[in-house]
This record gives structure tokens, C-alpha cells and sequence, in this order.
């Protein structure tokens, strides 16, 4: 039995690998999922091979366990619509650093305070570390998301919440004692005074929980791409913790892939905006709202009309799109597809312009125009379009704020200087497509709306576009 079980493993960690590279391109991303999903299948089905002398009552549990997962699982990802799935994205992520906490908790009880490993032919430290680590992270992971999922769905605002100069100490101070209180459940475990009080691995919990809370709600929304990313990669690292205690293959390995994955693109999003992970941590940018402009002058938007607008795009020679969080309010990207088409078809070449924190979560705006079957040539990332913009008859931004604000390369006063930005600015012309003059997640005003060559066409997006469109239709 165990031969079978070990090749079960090995299949489901070929299947993670090959999922994960399908995962690199729009064509393959379905199907490096599904096959990620059957591998995941495959290492749940041999760990409950490899249960042995399991009574009744715990088989019970475990299906139990099972059909709940399934029933709270599939029905929320069935009707998520594309807009919400930032939010779905971060609720899962939050219920898998949730579960590690539990595991670990679990342990504690199970093997008295852990102190039941010293009997057994496993170190016990590893294990009293890994399991404590996986405690923490886990705990933090969990409620740090849950911020995440309240501020996405605006039920928190998007700003940051703290309490100025002492959110930092504060938060030392949190994660001085859950390492304390873990420090302590470690000792005792490996001495022979015996077990410890469950109390503590409670007050691991709730230190890890609430400091989890605090390292969150002072990060702004603009942030909240990095944020999740960030909270998926400790999710992973706990996972594999898990797995180390419980010498189980399929949590190390499936833990590792996330929690490196995570890694690499949190440090590559972060590069993206030109600010380090601590800085980022340490919140206090991202406010949304409204915001005056910077020198107190009261400026004019020029308004434009689909008519206008369809004609400027109608005898370009090239259009940039550049999507942004708008874009996915209105799922207008079908609409978007639809009028890019028809500009082709006219001779206008068209380009989309995706900047790596666009939207609320990792690769939003291409999951977004990947729905839509746009091109994933058609697709540039912000360092291979860049140069184009200063050649481009027309940009068209909808919905995207923050990303295209000159005050990050032109005011160092700007909260956002130094962060990269799509030189739209540079354009001959550009479109914008906004509800309001309301500023972005950053909360600061964008001059690029106030510049000569821009206009603004007002209202909800996939009803502006496919106003252009018919408007292109009877040119």
C-alpha cells in the first residue's frame, strides 16, 4: 500500500508542475488549472489511502469534511462574475492559511502539547518548530486576508486604518510575543516538565490573528495587488510547515510551489512600483476617495462625446488601450473586443497596454481580456509598450487611474513618485473613460485628465464603448 501511495504522489507532483506551466499563457491557463485541480484530487486520495487503523467515527469527519468543502466551494466560484474575483481570490487564500492554523492547533491537542513526539522516531524540534511556524503564518495569513476580502468588497473603506506612529511598534510588539508564547510551547515540549496549557497555543492564535489584522489595514487599496499576493505566498510557506509536521509529501510540495510562486511575484509586482515589500507592509498608501489637487488650483476636464471619439479612433493609425479597474466594474471587455475588431477591420492597428498592478489582484487585466479571447499578442506589458506611446495616435484608458498618473514620474511631492507608470501622457491624443472625476485607490488627483490633448468621455464603460462602436459603424 504505501508503493501505491507514494506513486499517487508522485503523479499529483508531476500534475502541480504542469498545471503550473500551463499557467504561464492565456491558451494554456484553463487547462494547466484543471490539471493542477486532478493532481490536487490525486494527493487528497492517497493521503486517505495512507490512513490506517482510522475508526469509524473519524472516516465520518473526513467525508463530512469533504462534501462541506464541495458544497461551500463550487457554487461560489460558479456564479463569482470576473469583477469579484479579487474577492474569491482572498477568501480562498484566507481559508487555506486558516485551515494550516487549525491543523496546527490540532497537533497541539493531539500529541499533549506536543511532547507525544518525543516517544516517536520523528526530531522533535523540527516538528515543534514547523508546527508553530505553521501556527503563526497560518493565523496571519488568515485574518490578514480577511481584511483583504472587507476592503475589497468596500465593506472596510479602501484607505489605509491605523493609528499613525504606533502601528509599527505595535506590531513588533505583537510578533515579539507569538514568538515568546511559541518559544515557551517549544521548551516545554522538548523538556521533561511535561506539557504545556493549550492557552498558550491559543494565545499564538490570537497574537498571530491580530497582528494579521493590524499589518493589513494600514495598507491602501493601490497596494492590494501586492497584498494578496504577499498573503498567498505566506499561505504556502505555512502549508509546507504543515506538511513537514505531519510528514506529509503532498503539503510540502503543493505548500512550496505556492509560497516560491507567491514570493517571486509579490518582489516582481513591488519592483513594478518601484517600493519595497517592507514599505509596503509597513501601509499608510492607497487611499481612494476624493483628493484636491496638489497646488490648491481648481481645474477643468474637457468632456467628449462617443461621436468624437469614434471619429478620433476611426482615422488613427494605431490605438493603445490601456485597461484598468474600471474596466472590470463594468465588464466591458467583451464590448472592448468587440469595438478593437471593428477598428481593425478599418485598418487601426490596436494594442492593449496592461501595467502589472492594474485592477485589485495579480494579472487581473489579462485574465480579464483573455475572457474576451483578445489576443495574447495583442497584450504588452508595460517595459515592451512604453516607447510606443509617444508614436500613438489615440490611447484610450478605462477605468485605469493611478497606473497612468504623470505626478509619479514629474512630482516628487507625489505619494506615488518614482513608481512606474504607462507614458500615456506622451500619446497625441488620449481618451478617458470614467463614472466621475473621482480620484483612484492612491486617493491623489491625476493631471493626465487635465491635459490638453485628453478628453473624457463620462459614464459607465461597457455602455461607452459600445457607444463608440455603433458610432464607428456608421463612419
Amino acid at each position: 500500500m504505501e508503493y501505491l501511495v507514494n506513486a499517487l504522489y508522485i503523479v499529483a507532483f508531476s500534475m502541480f508542475i504542469y498545471g503550473l506551466m500551463g499557467l504561464t499563457g492565456p491558451k494554456t491557463a484553463v487547462r494547466g488549472n484543471q490539471i493542477a485541480a486532478v493532481g490536487m484530487l490525486i494527493a487528497v486520495v492517497a493521503t486517505l489511502i495512507s490512513i490506517r487503523d482510522a475508526e469509524m467515527g473519524n472516516w465520518i469527519l473526513i467525508a463530512a469534511g469533504l462534501v462541506i468543502g464541495v458544497v461551500l466551494g463550487v457554487p461560489p466560484a460558479l456564479r463569482t462574475k470576473m469583477t469579484a474575483m479579487p474577492q474569491l481570490v482572498a477568501l480562498f487564500n484566507g481559508v487555506g492559511g486558516g485551515t494550516v492554523a487549525l491543523i496546527a492547533y490540532a497537533e497541539f491537542l493531539d500529541s499533549d502539547g506536543f511532547t507525544a513526539f518525543q516517544h516517536g522516531e520523528s526530531p522533535t524540534v523540527h516538528i515543534v518548530i514547523a508546527s508553530l511556524f505553521a501556527a503563526v503564518i497560518g493565523s496571519i495569513s488568515f485574518w490578514g486576508s480577511v481584511i483583504a476580502f472587507l476592503k475589497l468588497q468596500e465593506t472596510l473603506p479602501g484607505r489605509p486604518i491605523g493609528i499613525g506612529k504606533l502601528q509599527q511598534p505595535l506590531n513588533a510588539l505583537l510578533l515579539i510575543a507569538a514568538v515568546a508564547f511559541s518559544v515557551i510551547i517549544g521548551v516545554k515540549a522538548i523538556s521533561p516538565e511535561g506539557p504545556t496549557s493549550s492557552l498558550w497555543i491559543v494565545g499564538v492564535l490570537v497574537l498571530s490573528g491580530i497582528l494579521g489584522l493590524m499589518v493589513v489595514l494600514p495598507i491602501g487599496g493601490a497596494d492590494m495587488p501586492v497584498v494578496i499576493s504577499l498573503l498567498n505566498a505566506l499561505t504556502g510557506l505555512s502549508a509546507a510547515a504543515a506538511g513537514l509536521a505531519l510528514n506529509n509529501q503532498a503539503m510540502i510540495v503543493a505548500g512550496m510551489i505556492v509560497g516560491a510562486s507567491g514570493t517571486i511575484l509579490t518582489n516582481l509586482m513591488a519592483k513594478a512600483m518601484n517600493r519595497s515589500i517592507p514599505a509596503i507592509v509597513a501601509g499608510g498608501f492607497g487611499g481612494g476617495g476624493e483628493a484636491p489637487s496638489s497646488d490648491g488650483v481648481v481645474r477643468t476636464a474637457k468632456a467628449t462625446s462617443a461621436a468624437d471619439a469614434a471619429i478620433q479612433m476611426a482615422y488613427a493609425n494605431q490605438v493603445i488601450v490601456v485597461p484598468g479597474y474600471g474596466l472590470a466594474v463594468a465588464q466591458a471587455q467583451h464590448a472592448v473586443k468587440d469595438m478593437a475588431k471593428l477598428l481593425e477591420s478599418k485598418g487601426v492597428e490596436v494594442k492593449y497596454a496592461i501595467h502589472p498592478v492594474a485592477g485589485r489582484m495579480p494579472g487581473h487585466m489579462n485574465v480579464l481580456l483573455a475572457e474576451a479571447d483578445v489576443s495574447y499578442d495583442a497584450m504588452k506589458e508595460m517595459d515592451d509598450i512604453n516607447d510606443e506611446f509617444s508614436r500613438t495616435d489615440v490611447t484610450l484608458v478605462i477605468g485605469a487611474n493611478d497606473v497612468t498618473n504623470p505626478a509619479a514620474r514629474n512630482d516628487p511631492s507625489s505619494p506615488i513618485h518614482g513608481m512606474p507608470i504607462l507614458n500615456v501622457d506622451q500619446s497625441k491624443s488620449v481618451i478617458v473613460l470614467k463614472r466621475s472625476m473621482n480620484s483612484g485607490f492612491a486617493g491623489i488627483e491625476n493631471p493626465l485628465f487635465f491635459a490638453e490633448g485628453t478628453s473624457m468621455l463620462f459614464g459607465d464603460a461597457k455602455k461607452s464603448v459600445s457607444e463608440v462602436t455603433e458610432e464607428l459603424k456608421a463612419l
